[in-house]
């Protein structure tokens, strides 16, 4: 597929002007794909080549941003809860992009209750799985910032497909207004004996080779302790209510998915109905576990929404019990509970 892209391009280099290539690089940086789309059919580029060379400048501006911002380490830090079982507990908040007015009642609520959550028994932090911004636009940002900066706990986010409307500076620039440690796309939030990557697609959900390796390279860093990925999108395939909708390079199931100590995968996108779809499970060695839209229902239609967000909890024997609730509901859904097990004695023989 890149190889194509890279084909495309060249045709495009050799049968546009300097100022156009220019122009394309400018609007992928400053302006929205459908912006970018627009530019390029108004100088006459052939249809075929219109969203393609499209999608290969914003690749290769975000890539190019990344390199400017690179992952980095956040140790992480436990030994705040007063019950003597708990090891971690993490909120995490799914898909927002509210249309088509960005509105956000649903998040403002479910931030609140998870303040309230927080102050009765620590939350350590909160997971964002990407696609807060509709479209990556200004008004969204803003609206949406004006929630998040209600966190009373510490909001890791990831980008979505929504975001990389626009440019991953822009969505930092952001970012650092919920959070001033996010200061990268990607990240990882490293323990003794446990770790979480946060890797943000390279563009829309998907990841490029080089994205798909640096995954697979923490990972086998960090081995063999115990490892949850964030991501906006699992591999496509994964959740068969939307087979076709996920991270389609191969690489991904190759050098990712493959390791051991991949313990659970965390992802939104598809905004799916709790109550209706199978929400988590166990695909070989690693466990799923789907991130329902706070906004917007989606999956398997749109004719019904309910607000929710998920709570996981860690304890020291390595218990994972993962509780759902209903926004402005104080007491989780039994039947949307989820738990497994993890080992932390590999880990620490090792060490």
């Amino acid at each position: 597929m890149f190889q194509s892209h890279r084909l495309l391009t060249t045709r495009i280099e050799k049968t546009h002007s300097k100022a156009l290539q220019t122009s394309i690089a400018s609007h992928t940086s400053t302006a929205s794909r459908s912006t970018l789309f627009k530019t390029l059919f108004f100088v006459g580029l052939p249809a075929t080549l219109l969203l393609n060379g499209c999608e290969y400048y914003i690749k290769k501006v975000n890539l190019e941003q990344l390199s400017q911002n690179p992952p980095f380490n956040i140790p992480l830090t436990t030994g705040q809860h007063q019950d003597g079982e708990v090891f971690l507990r993490i909120a995490i908040l799914g898909d927002a992009e509210p249309k088509p007015l960005a509105e956000f009642p649903n998040m403002r609520g479910a931030i609140e209750q998870m303040n309230t959550l927080h102050q009765a028994e620590p939350i350590d932090f909160v997971i964002g799985v990407g696609d807060i911004a509709h479209e990556g636009t200004d008004i969204q940002y803003e609206a949406s910032t004006v929630e998040l900066q209600k966190f009373t706990v510490p909001f890791y986010p990831i980008m979505g497909n929504e975001e990389h409307n626009e440019s991953v500076e822009k969505y930092l620039d952001y970012a650092q207004k919920w959070n001033p440690v996010v200061t990268s796309s990607r990240y990882v939030m490293e323990g003794d004996s446990i770790a979480f990557i946060f890797a943000s697609p390279g563009y829309s959900r998907e990841f490029e080779d080089e994205g798909v390796l640096w995954i697979r390279d923490q990972l086998q860093a960090m081995a063999p302790k115990p490892v949850f990925l964030i991501v906006h999108g699992a591999q496509a395939g994964a959740y068969p209510e939307n087979p076709e909708k996920g991270v389609h390079n191969p690489l991904f199931v190759e050098e990712v998915v493959s390791q051991p100590n991949l313990t659970a995968m965390i992802s939104g996108d598809l905004h799916m109905d709790m109550e209706r779809v199978n929400h988590s499970k166990q695909i070989g060695s690693t466990h799923y576990l789907h991130i329902p839209g706070v906004e917007r229902t989606k999956i398997p239609d749109e004719t019904n929404h309910t607000p929710m967000f998920r709570l996981m909890t860690i304890t020291h024997e390595g218990q994972v019990l993962v509780d759902t609730y209903t926004v402005g509901e104080s007491e989780p859904h039994e039947r949307l509970a989820y738990s497994f097990e993890i080992s932390f004695t590999e880990r620490s023989e090792q060490n």
